[in-house]
């Protein structure tokens, strides 16, 4: 796999791909997965405790109370503008990490060394960082990329089936806007992709060609990037409904799906073209239904952070690796279309 730099405000940042053992100075102060403490010991063996937090990883703590705290507790151990911050985990940690990093000292050092296979292939790279409040996802977050990233795919071994398939959802999603051929390549392989980590990399590394070609060209999600919401408007509230129990990536696929189906009831997607991604999603597709909370899921997408006064934003498309920007103020039209997905009382699979 080959290495790589992205442009930033900040500068460039390197992307980098290395499976040999993590070495860390002990100037830095590590935040880390708890499961990944327990799992690699060796990481921050020869590292000052006090230098090394071990977070567990939930949403709950993708919060500004926790980042609050973890920023006592770096005082505390005697933190300096001049120390590095490491996020060593998935999405979560980055998380955490970044925002901590992009609001101390007004600006601080860090680096990345994502674990999951949606950190390797999706959120390492791109600038954000994203925690939430008042129970809506990502929220309040700011842009402040690490200096540099390392993933290591030997990670990947340790991933349950599920946090696979959340990864596998993320990499659909920058295929399908792409209109990338090796969307039928997953749909293939998806089976063996679950249970062969190795499988996973050329996906990872062309995943990340095909972002890092749009956030060098719009890093602040203010044009063409907001495309990479495709899917994510509707899934993030799916995730929210379920109280996080859907992952993050197996909600965008069920929120791709959606969003196709949408873009077909209204007239923009052929239906042929519609069952064509519908079959690709549905491997990769959790069980999950809004109809009896279809009120609080309607008030979850009006709350979107991409929404725009009293209408909803979302992205459809109009074809494979043809997407666009939709804002509807028919709310009522759009809950009738939800329940008819949700219901199963349609022709999609006609």
């Amino acid at each position: 796999m080959s290495n790589f730099s992205i442009k930033s405000y900040r500068g460039n940042y390197n992307v980098s791909f290395d499976n040999s053992d993590i070495k860390l100075k002990n100037t830095s102060f590590v935040l880390i997965d708890s499961k990944i403490n327990k799992l690699y010991p060796k990481i921050t063996l020869n590292l000052d405790l006090d230098k090394v937090f071990a977070i567990e990883v939930n949403e709950e703590n993708k919060s500004l109370e926790f980042c609050q705290k973890m920023i006592e507790h770096l005082f505390e151990k005697g933190i300096k503008k001049n120390h590095k911050l490491i996020a060593i985990g998935g999405g979560t940690i980055q998380d955490i990490t970044g925002f901590i990093a992009s609001i101390l000292f007004r600006g601080m050092e860090w680096s990345f060394y994502p674990t999951t296979l949606l950190a390797q292939a999706d959120s390492c790279i791109g600038s954000k960082t994203s925690i939430n409040f008042l129970n809506i996802k990502n929220l309040v977050g700011t842009f402040y990329p690490p200096k540099e990233i390392v993933c290591n795919t030997n990670f990947l071994k340790t991933l349950n089936k599920s946090e696979i398939k959340s990864g596998i959802g993320e990499i659909l999603h920058y295929y399908i806007y792409d209109g990338n051929p090796k969307t039928f390549e997953i749909e293939k392989d998806y089976h063996n992709l679950l249970i062969d980590c190795s499988a996973l990399a050329t996906h990872i590394q062309e995943s990340l060609k095909i972002k890092k070609e749009m956030i060098e060209k719009d890093e602040f999600d203010l044009n063409q990037r907001r495309l990479f919401n495709y899917g994510h408007t509707f899934g993030h509230a799916i995730e929210s409904l379920s109280n996080y129990k859907i992952p993050h990536g197996q909600a965008v696929t069920l929120g791709m799906d959606l969003a196709n189906y949408i873009s077909y009831k209204m007239g923009f997607l052929s239906l042929d073209k519609f069952n064509l991604l519908s079959n690709v999603l549905a491997k990769n597709k959790p069980k999950f239904d809004v109809t009896e909370k279809i009120d609080d899921y309607m008030t979850l997408l009006s709350k979107d952070k991409k929404s725009i006064n009293n209408s909803i934003v979302c992205i459809l498309a109009s074809d494979f690796g043809q997407l666009f920007i939709h804002k509807t103020d028919n709310k009522e039209e759009l809950k009738e279309i939800i329940l008819e997905f949700f219901g199963g009382d349609n022709e999609k699979h006609s």
